[in-house]
C-alpha cells in the first residue's frame, strides 16, 4: 500500500507500491492559495534536489513555489493541469498531484511528517 509523506512546505509525497513517488501539495496549501489559475510543471527527465524549486502555482492570490521535499528524477509532469489548474484545489491529494518521480536517496523521506503530525503541524499554524 502506498505510504504518503508531508513537508513543512505543504507538500504531500506518495510513495508508490512500484517506487514512484508521486508529488503535489496539500489541502491546506491550496486553501492558503485560493483559486489556482495556473501551474508551471517541471520537464520530465529534471533531476530536483531536496529543497529545490520544482513547480510554480499560480492563485487569484499569489505565486508559490512547490519544492522538491525530496531528490530524485521527474518522469511524469500531470498534464492535466495545463488545461484545468483548479484539479488541484478540487482534490489535492488526488487529480491534482502536480509530478511523478523516481526517488534517489529514499533516507529522505524519513524526515518528512506523516499525516498526523502534519496535521499537528497545520494547527500549531492557525
Amino acid at each position: 500500500m502506498a505510504k504518503i509523506y508531508f513537508s513543512d512546505e505543504h507538500e504531500w509525497v506518495r510513495v508508490e507500491d512500484d517506487g514512484q513517488a508521486v508529488v503535489g501539495i496539500t489541502d491546506y496549501a491550496q486553501q492558503q492559495l485560493g483559486d489556482v489559475v495556473f501551474v508551471e510543471l517541471p520537464d520530465e527527465g529534471k533531476d530536483l534536489a531536496k529543497g529545490d524549486e520544482a513547480a510554480v502555482v499560480e492563485s487569484v492570490k499569489a505565486a508559490s513555489e512547490v519544492y522538491a521535499a525530496v531528490s530524485g528524477t521527474v518522469t511524469e509532469a500531470n498534464e492535466a493541469l495545463t488545461d484545468t489548474p483548479n484539479l488541484v484545489n478540487e482534490s489535492p491529494q488526488g487529480d491534482g498531484w502536480f509530478f511523478k518521480m523516481t526517488l534517489s536517496d529514499e533516507s529522505e523521506l524519513e524526515a518528512l511528517m506523516d499525516e498526523a503530525a502534519y496535521n499537528d503541524f497545520v494547527k500549531g499554524l492557525e
